[in-house]
């Protein structure tokens, strides 16, 4: 082709419009957050639970975005899921309470990695041993979902202890369920 005729090609409305077009196919597609995208994961996981009444999970995430690891509220290592008490109403020694792992700590116990200066995606707000187990491991922020413990000495104990460290908390909703 000429360079006359090329200039005219290129200078024509209907190459332009093409290219606009083209272009706009090329744009890449909008992702969901990485806050959404990580409470998602921590509701799969707790897909995981065999607790009949209550599941949880949660992910520990580096500065990065990088999963360190994964939780979800079970039984410790090594016991069969129908050797305790899955009750939730009894003494002590014959509910879930006395034996049950939580998603947080499971999900520090897992880390494939330092979880120091991690964050932490909870579909609960922790309780107080977990908060207890995330701040000695050095996590710096905790996203949670669901406060629905909210007015329980556990919570009230958990959020004392956070405010004195610290540690951001936010809540955030996932659109997943």
């Amino acid at each position: 082709m000429e360079r006359k005729t090329l200039i005219e090609f290129l200078l024509r409305g209907e190459y332009i419009k093409g290219v606009k077009k083209a272009s706009k196919k090329l744009l890449p597609r909008k992702a969901i957050s990485w806050d959404e995208c990580f409470m998602r994961m921590a509701h799969v996981i707790a897909e995981r639970s065999k607790d009949p009444s209550t599941q949880v999970g949660a992910v520990v995430v580096d500065s990065k975005n990088v999963v360190v690891g994964v939780g979800y509220n079970g039984w410790p290592r090594g016991i069969k899921n129908d050797a305790l008490p899955w009750n939730r109403e009894g003494s002590f020694e014959n509910t879930k309470y006395a034996y049950v792992c939580h998603a947080e700590e499971n999900a520090v116990y897992n880390a494939n990695n330092k979880t120091e200066g991690c964050k932490i995606y909870c579909v609960h707000f922790p309780c107080n041993e977990c908060t207890k187990t995330l701040i000695q491991t050095g996590i710096r922020e905790i996203i949670y979902e669901d406060n629905k413990h909210l007015n329980t000495s556990g919570v009230r104990a958990s959020k004392k202890m956070l405010k004195l460290t610290g540690i951001k908390i936010r809540q955030y909703i996932s659109g997943y369920k």
